[in-house]
């Protein structure tokens, strides 16, 4: 599933020591606009607990999870819709992302300039909003001019579609992005043919100082964040992307006791990871033998043949049948030898939804 969630934000709000920290991929950090040109790409190890007991329970001879990929993108800055500031090749970029993580800075630090000389949060969001919403503007004004001319001819496509795009241009000048827009499933279809900006799911990050990290809920900026995001539907993840960078170099014991002493149960890292995984749709299968337990990535919704197919196409090519026990099943009767005396491992087939947490073994002939 090559998925990916784009990093976004001003310059110097901490996007790039997030994403080193996220992946361990070096990507070039320094306190000045723009550091971050092409964007980086790194593939990060979903955190997953129920791996580690599948392990526990099969005892195989290796354990594979799944993985994420996020994308660093450099900073935007007021204007980029029209092309300051390398503005045409960031927004590109972002096209490019199936997700957006919007990291927003939440910390004073006068040793770290603002590109707006002070900050504030919300501003900063609206900034990037904004941009995003008036490229997407361009972008429908252009496509009515297409459109309308076929819908004057009362081309029925043509019809539907200007319908859409007048919707979407009322919006757009009220400054409300495409995902607010309520459309039918068949409309729906359209606009995800126009790839939009504002139409890509969305997540806030509330980048904090040191001294806020364990008891954010003190910290006006991401009080502010929160209430912003609710208006949104977006979800908020808090962290200390400078606390992160540190974490990241640790493992095991040492990696508790360090979140222990900060006062935090879970990294920020590993919370961003699984709300951005949540984000696009996105769900845990599992498949466990002696020779491997492994975690594999599938879509909200999908069918066991797509699910077989993610293995190999010859899977999905000649399905027969999927033999299925969940998780908390499996982890009850202790065994999958238990599971089924017990009557929880079940047959499914070609029109079965896949479920998180399955572990499933696919039958096939081809």
């Amino acid at each position: 599933m090559a998925l990916t969630a784009g990093i976004v934000g001003l310059p110097n709000v901490g996007k790039s020591t997030l994403f080193n920290a996220i992946t361990q991929a070096g990507a070039e950090s320094a306190n000045y606009p723009f550091c971050t040109i092409d964007p980086n790409v790194g593939i990060v190890e979903v955190p997953d607990h129920r791996l580690q007991k599948l392990t526990e329970l099969v005892q195989p001879k290796k354990t594979v999870p799944t993985a994420f990929e996020f994308t660093d993108i450099a900073g935007i800055v007021k204007g980029a819709s029209k092309g300051e500031g390398l503005g045409n090749k960031f927004l590109s970029h972002i096209r490019q992302v199936d997700a957006i993580c919007q990291v927003v800075r939440c910390f004073a630090d006068d040793n770290i300039t603002h590109v707006a000389g002070k900050v504030d949060p919300i501003e900063d969001i609206e900034v990037i909003n904004l941009e995003l919403i008036l490229a997407d503007l361009e972008s429908v004004e252009k496509r009515i001019e297409r459109v309308g001319k076929m819908a004057k001819q009362k081309d029925k496509e043509a019809m539907v579609e200007h319908e859409i795009l007048t919707m979407l241009k009322e919006a757009f000048e009220e400054e409300r992005p495409a995902r607010t827009v309520e459309f039918t499933e068949e409309q729906l279809k359209i606009v995800k043919g126009l790839h939009l900006l504002t139409i890509k799911p969305i997540l806030y990050v509330a980048n904090v100082g040191e001294d806020d990290i364990a008891d954010p809920a003190d910290n006006e900026y991401v009080q502010k964040v929160r209430a912003f995001a609710e208006k949104d539907n977006a979800e908020v993840i808090v962290i200390c992307a400078k606390i992160e960078s540190e974490i990241a170099e640790l493992e095991g014991e040492e990696k508790e006791m360090f979140l222990g002493e900060l006062g935090i149960e879970e990294s920020g890292l590993d919370q961003l990871i699984r709300a951005s995984y949540s984000l696009l749709g996105l769900a845990t299968y599992f498949t466990a033998g002696v020779q491997e337990v492994r975690a594999w990535t599938f879509r909200k919704g999908m069918k066991a043949p797509q699910c077989a197919g993610i293995i190999h196409s010859d899977f999905e090519r000649g399905f027969i049948r999927a033999e299925i026990v969940s998780y908390d099943d499996l982890v009850a009767a202790g065994s999958h030898s238990a599971a089924k005396e017990a009557g929880k491992v079940r047959l499914e087939g070609k029109e079965y939804i896949v479920e998180d947490g399955d572990v499933i073994h696919f039958r096939f002939n081809v």
